[in-house]
């Protein structure tokens, strides 16, 4: 299904063998914008949930505050531009209007989602009708 909004998109994880429900966004998100195969993703992310939380999986989700997270992104040629601040409310929606063009991944509350020119691609829709607030975005350098 493709709006203009919106793009369902595993990011390959059906193609490479996944099956069920996991909570794997931040793998997804990594794999679509990063142009990366869904396998190469998890791997990595998997190998960064050892370090930083014992888990040998990225099925359930990563800790992305760690400074792990932070330096792997920076290694793949991301960086982070924060969009929320503490006090100043909700200033970036979950919409094309209010995002830059290109390949970004956007945090939002408990999810990463990839976005490119502006159109979502994920598993479903997360946007909450253009309300949803995006914390920041990861882009490339």
């Amino acid at each position: 299904m493709t709006t203009n909004r919106f793009k369902y998109n595993d990011g390959g994880r059906a193609l490479a063998g996944f099956k069920g429900e996991a909570s794997d966004c931040v793998a997804r998100a990594v794999a679509i914008a990063g142009e990366i195969p869904y396998k190469q993703a998890y791997e990595m992310l998997a190998d960064i949930n050892k370090t930083t939380s014992g888990t040998c999986s990225a099925r359930e989700g990563i800790q992305t505050k760690s400074n792990t997270f932070k330096l792997f992104m920076a290694n793949l040629g991301w960086k982070w531009t924060p969009t929320m601040f503490i006090g100043q409310g909700c200033k970036v929606h979950l919409k094309k209007e209010e995002l830059p063009m290109g390949r970004i991944i956007c945090a939002v509350s408990k999810h990463y989602v990839a976005v490119i020119d502006g159109v979502i691609n994920d598993t479903f829709d997360p946007t909450r009708n253009g309300t949803r607030c995006v914390y920041g975005y990861w882009s490339k350098v």
